[in-house]
């Protein structure tokens, strides 16, 4: 991530494990099939931009192999350095929105769910097409919840309301801190306007499991306090919200992930 203070979801916060573990379950399978359609192969080379957790680095490492190497890099490298990462995988503090890049390049880089919360965008992504060897692939993955603004889509009840009434002072608390909430639509454009060829993209988004009900009551709590204090929610409607999570009772769904990609040319 970046060290710009405006980041309303502070890795450091106990909540950041559990919403980086549902975060894994509920979008590992979309990305790792992008690796795998998108040639990640042993031997290559992979910068892993705010990595955030351990298990997209170890998704790399297994498809890179010992011969290959995986550059994982956050700002806060406290979920990372505390895993038992295979020895192809190297951990380093990095701000992607300040830093220079690392003086190499890469086969492949990644970035999922960090440039929408990065204040100069621009150029952190000028930063990761640079880092490509020729034919190299970017894949930027982020949200859009503009796109889809909803948690609960099908909002027949007053539990549902309530939750999509949350869901908006969230998005409200995000834009206030910088995050631009229509920029994964963004990527297939920003992607070839920095020069990269053959750019396609997708989105996916689930609409109820599991995980989505542990991301959600992770989030609620990490940013109860700042809902309470801009006047976005009561304790009252929070404690009823992390009730109905918890029953079950909600059919929660996240922003669409937008997945872009392209390649450097030759």
């Amino acid at each position: 991530m970046t060290k710009d203070d405006g980041y309303l979801l502070d890795n450091r916060r106990a909540e950041a494990g559990e919403r980086f573990g549902a975060l894994a379950e509920l979008f590992d399978g979309s990305t790792f099939r992008h690796f795998d359609a998108l040639g990640l192969a042993p031997g290559h080379r992979v910068w892993e931009v705010g990595a955030g957790g351990p298990s997209v680095p170890m998704g790399l490492a297994e498809r890179v192999g010992p011969a290959g190497r995986v550059l994982a890099t956050d700002l806060d490298t406290g979920w990372l350095t505390g895993a038992a990462l295979p020895p192809n995988v190297e951990v380093r503090q990095h701000d992607v929105g300040r830093d220079e890049a690392p003086g190499e390049t890469f086969d492949f880089v990644h970035a999922r769910l960090v440039l929408v919360h990065v204040a100069d965008r621009a150029r952190a992504l000028g930063a990761m097409t640079g880092a490509l060897r020729p034919g190299g692939v970017l894949l930027v993955e982020d949200a859009d919840p503009a796109l889809q603004p909803l948690l609960c889509p099908d909002e027949y009840g007053p539990e549902q309301e309530r939750a999509n009434r949350l869901r908006r002072g969230f998005r409200t608390l995000l834009a206030e801190r910088g995050a631009d909430l229509s920029y994964g639509r963004k990527l297939p454009r920003l992607l070839r306007e920095s020069g990269l060829e053959q750019v396609e993209a997708d989105a996916y988004f689930p609409v109820t499991a599991p995980a989505g009900a542990v991301l959600e009551a992770a989030t609620v709590r990490q940013v109860r306090d700042q809902l309470v204090e801009r006047g976005l929610a009561d304790d009252a409607d929070i404690e009823r919200h992390l009730a109905s999570v918890a029953a079950g009772r909600l059919d929660l769904a996240t922003s669409p992930m937008i997945s872009a990609w392209g390649r450097r040319p030759v």
